[in-house]
């Protein structure tokens, strides 16, 4: 039997996550979030469901209006659905790291004020009983307490050094490498979708403003230039790309790019970064010569150009810009991941040490006091 696209969807993939428990990365009880990852995996079998039934249809003869009205119902789900329930969950992580960071960025900040007043604490502490040693027993030195001494006052430096080091590779792994893969992460699924756009341009003329529309929004999330339409919007973006080539502190431009471009932090990623916008740019100028293949009648060219991978066309610029994209994020991800390492080994690394420090301090002071205190008896 063949399947209607104007059915809804069965009920056999309803229900499918309610059981399954908080989603991943969840802390339970966080019911908000939980419920938009059921809302996400149940949206998604639908989506699949249309989307099956619409190329099923496509395959029979006289078909392609139910498969265009059923692509039409999985593309509505998508957009209006699927993408902002993912968003939402998006920065809702994003916004449960960034509470998880401050809260460590404060503990790091306390931790380095405890260690710098007990360190002065107990450096006064040793002094007091140098100049008390020297008053009492008439002893211009007592070497033990001097090597005593020596090793708090390294130990507190070492202690101070780790969690100075620890908060600048939380902050570098957050705020340099972090915010960036966001961005960039953003960026891609904002490009699949304005791809796909172009796609469902040439499906279905009857929504070729909607999805032009659909576009220049996801472009203007991409790299926004404010006022500009798909008639201009190549022209605005080729100047205010050169003007910001000119002065780096230029604001003619906002978007997922832009916050990347401000946060440059990394060898080569200024460099990632500037080619992937570059290339990006080439790939607005394919959409607007598709355009322009459709108005002049030439169709079969305007699907050619914009579905086939060879060198010039639309998909092969694409292919260009996304891995430009994935390098400027590959950068970030490196640093990220080489921040956190860093991190743990300031940790493991000095923390042993200062120990070991303070304990010979100990030792050190009750060697120096040992001759004092048998003096006593």
């Amino acid at each position: 039997m063949v399947a209607q696209s104007g059915g809804s969807p069965g009920p056999r993939r309803r229900g499918y996550s309610r059981t399954a428990g908080p989603g991943p990365g969840l802390r339970p009880g966080e019911r908000s979030d939980e419920k938009t990852v059921e809302n996400l995996t149940d949206d998604f079998a639908d989506y699949q469901e249309l989307i099956g039934r619409a190329l099923e249809n496509d395959g029979h003869a006289g078909g392609k209006p139910a498969a265009r009205a059923g692509y039409r119902k999985a593309t509505d789900l998508l957009q209006g659905r699927l993408l902002p329930e993912s968003r939402t969950l998006v920065s809702a992580n994003d916004r449960a790291f960034d509470a998880e960071y401050s809260a460590a960025r404060s503990t790091l900040s306390a931790q380095l004020a405890a260690t710098a007043a007990l360190g002065l604490l107990l450096l006064a502490a040793l002094g007091i009983l140098q100049w008390y040693l020297t008053r009492r027993f008439h002893r211009i030195l007592n070497p033990p307490l001097l090597a005593a001494t020596a090793c708090a006052l390294l130990a507190v430096v070492l202690g101070a050094q780790m969690l100075t080091s620890s908060s600048g590779n939380l902050r570098g792994a957050r705020r340099d490498a972090f915010d960036s893969v966001v961005a960039l992460s953003r960026a891609r699924a904002i490009a699949y979708d304005a791809n796909a756009d172009e796609s469902r341009y040439l499906l279905d003329p009857r929504r070729r403003e909607q999805y032009a529309q659909s576009f220049l929004a996801k472009s203007q999330k991409l790299y926004g230039i404010q006022r500009e339409t798909l008639d201009t919007y190549d022209a605005g973006l080729a100047t205010s790309w050169r003007e910001y080539r000119t002065d780096r502190h230029d604001l003619r431009f906002t978007g997922e790019f832009r916050r990347e471009l401000d946060n440059i932090a990394f060898p080569g990623e200024r460099a990632a970064a500037e080619k992937t916008v570059e290339t990006y740019a080439v790939y607005q100028r394919d959409d607007r010569r598709i355009w322009a293949l459709l108005a002049a009648g030439r169709e079969r060219e305007a699907v050619e150009f914009c579905m086939d991978w060879k060198p010039g066309t639309s998909n092969a610029h694409f292919g260009a810009w996304m891995a430009a994209l994935d390098k400027v994020t590959d950068i970030n991800r490196a640093h990220f991941t080489s921040s956190v390492r860093d991190g743990r080994g300031a940790k493991s690394g000095l923390l042993p040490w200062a120990g070991t420090l303070l304990l010979a301090a100990m030792a050190f002071t009750a060697l120096g006091l040992r001759p004092r205190l048998a003096e006593f008896r």
